[in-house]
């Protein structure tokens, strides 16, 4: 399905990320594969695809970090290098943006969760449209759950991801004249590094238990990791603005089992 398609997958850290798992799903539909990790991260990122077996350039790269990104596209384009797709597979907020009263949160705590989690995307995008290849390109980046629901938990990421859909469609509308595409996958409650700093995680994954009609495996990442794959592929090629929902049917519950 990927056969060779040249697809970046950012966002790389630890073995359990969707990121990690589209690599591998990426690699055994015939992809060739580069990877981006925040600075920070590198070592433990290279560890990481050392562990998937393939030669996979792993690239520290900030993308809130203007100088940076234009340093790395300028660096691709003297390589060549063009982008069939890209997993935009970054976010963050820092803990009191997770935790407490929503409206008590600093201004300067919103505006780390949203420049990294929603601006990043739209970053990305003009990687994309500078490094695209010649038949265009896709964009794939992370929701969860997209119901329009206020949890317990997630608070300004909850708003972040909100603001991520539009940015998504806003970039489908834009960038869609000259062959990319940019589509979202609606994930369910996974256990990677980035649930272990959203406190009480567990109200999301016992609501996943009780709802879902599907039964939800919070430990693998490969179902989202495929569809993300698919949105990859030319099998997507008519498709752009969109949301999928991989979440085992829990979106389309109105209450509990």
């Amino acid at each position: 399905m990927l056969n060779g398609k040249s697809l970046l997958i950012t966002g790389v850290a630890t073995e359990d990320s969707i990121a990690t798992a589209t690599v591998r799903a990426a690699l055994e539909l015939g992809a060739q594969v580069r990877c981006t990790a925040f600075p920070r991260d590198l070592d433990a990122a290279k560890a990481v695809i050392a562990q998937v077996g393939a030669e996979i350039a792993v690239d520290p790269l900030d993308l809130t970090d203007a100088a940076a990104v234009a340093s790395w596209v300028a660096t691709r384009q003297g390589e060549g290098w063009v982008m069939d797709g890209a997993l935009h597979a970054i976010a963050f907020a820092p803990r009191g943006a997770l935790d407490g009263e929503f409206i008590d949160v600093a201004a300067e705590e919103v505006e780390v969760a949203f420049r990294t989690s929603v601006w990043t995307y739209a970053v990305l995008a003009r990687c994309a449209q500078s490094l695209r290849a010649p038949k265009g390109s896709s964009l794939v980046g992370l929701d969860f759950d997209a119901g329009g629901r206020a949890w317990p938990v997630y608070n300004w990421m909850g708003a972040c991801k909100a603001a991520l859909r539009e940015a998504s469609r806003y970039v489908a509308r834009d960038l869609g004249p000259e062959g990319i595409r940019s589509n979202l996958v609606a994930a369910g409650p996974l256990l990677t590094r980035a649930a272990s700093g959203i406190p009480n995680f567990h109200v999301l994954t016992d609501a996943w238990e009780t709802t879902a009609p599907l039964a939800w495996a919070a430990d693998d990442a490969a179902p989202v990791a495929e569809t993300v794959c698919f949105l990859l592929s030319d099998h997507a090629r008519a498709i752009t603005g969109e949301l999928l929902h991989v979440d085992g049917g829990f979106n389309a519950m109105a209450t509990a089992r």
